[in-house]
């Protein structure tokens, strides 16, 4: 990445976590560099190229730094997976703006490109299907990016809006489920041991989908063609 490139994006992320996603504009960064807007265009091109360059560098930043074969290796398929999950939500806890941009954008640029293939090969390691990586991965991703969404934007946490609050004013016997577990709607909810604990079950489903591989199956086979 050029020098200027890495200093534009390093800006519109600084002005992301002054003034929101929505705060950031060719414009906004140009002021802030000191450059017109169209100088920015030699390195991006444009608004929509600005955001998808700031998801690679977001997620980027979530792998090992020259992350080679052999530091691949260091870390079994779940740890590496687990570890790229913890680092997802502490980045998106010190840039809440981030959830909604990760969900909005897709992986397109090389180095988002290299987080999703990191996914994969964690996943293709663990044995699952070829067929079914992409699919695993889509879930993964979105069970994340959701949760990590769900606790920063306060969906997760007490207050005035907090559902759990409200469903002591609704009437009685009318939810037989919320009656039963009346006692644990109202504990104070531990996010980080829930993480954990969904970022277990995650793992378990993926060695459950890399042991429904039939015996003599090799996992790589392509798609048959429909011509």
């Amino acid at each position: 990445m050029s020098g200027r490139r890495e200093e534009i994006l390093d800006v519109a992320l600084a002005i992301a976590d002054e003034r929101g996603l929505d705060g950031v504009s060719m414009r906004a960064v140009a002021e802030r560099i000191g450059v017109t807007p169209m100088a920015l265009y030699r390195h991006v091109g444009g608004k929509a190229e600005l955001l998808d360059a700031m998801v690679g560098h977001l997620l980027s930043a979530l792998l090992p730094h020259n992350a080679g074969q052999d530091q691949q290796g260091a870390q079994q398929w779940d740890e590496r997976l687990a570890t790229l999950a913890r680092g997802f939500r502490t980045m998106v806890r010190r840039h809440p703006w981030a959830a909604p941009l990760l969900f909005s954008r897709p992986a397109v640029t090389p180095d988002a490109a290299r987080a999703v293939d990191a996914i994969y090969t964690a996943l293709i390691e663990a044995g699952v299907p070829d067929r079914e990586v992409p699919r695993l991965e889509r879930l993964i991703s979105t069970l994340v990016i959701g949760f990590v969404a769900s606790e920063v934007s306060g969906r997760f946490t007490s207050g005035s809006l907090d559902p759990r609050g409200r469903r002591g004013r609704l009437p009685e016997g009318e939810l037989p489920a919320h009656t039963r577990l009346e006692p644990w709607l109202h504990l104070p909810a531990d996010l980080a041991t829930e993480f954990e604990a969904d970022l277990d079950d995650v793992l378990r489903l993926i060695e459950a989908a890399a042991g429904r591989r039939t015996d003599g199956e090799s996992g790589s086979s392509a798609p048959e063609s429909s011509a």
